[in-house]
């Protein structure tokens, strides 16, 4: 199983996101446990729970390098949401993107 963390400023517009993921991925049969945190709570959820990508929402993707650099040896790919996907809330693509990404590691 595939998991995925969404991470924006409070959560909130991504917990949207996150429920067309899960319809997404149950309509094709893909099991993932796809969710969403606030930014400031990223290294407390990797200490509960195994995480293959986290996607950071457009209004926190300048935190990407910082991240990065805090997460340094943990083989977790950190990556934008597409700023057009993120703002339709298209699921299907966002979900595409995700496991592309986990295929890649």
């Amino acid at each position: 199983m595939n998991t995925i963390m969404l991470a924006c400023n409070a959560g909130m517009s991504t917990s949207l996101l996150v429920t067309k993921m899960q319809k997404t991925a149950e309509e094709k049969g893909i099991q993932a446990n796809i969710f969403a945190k606030p930014v400031t709570e990223i290294e407390i959820t990797l200490q509960e729970k195994n995480v293959d990508v986290i996607l950071l929402g457009p209004q926190v993707k300048f935190m990407k390098k910082q991240l990065e650099a805090k997460l340094a040896g943990k083989n977790i790919p950190i990556e934008a949401i597409d700023m057009l996907h993120y703002g339709m809330m298209n699921g299907e693509k966002v979900l595409e993107q995700a496991l592309k990404i986990i295929e890649s590691k």
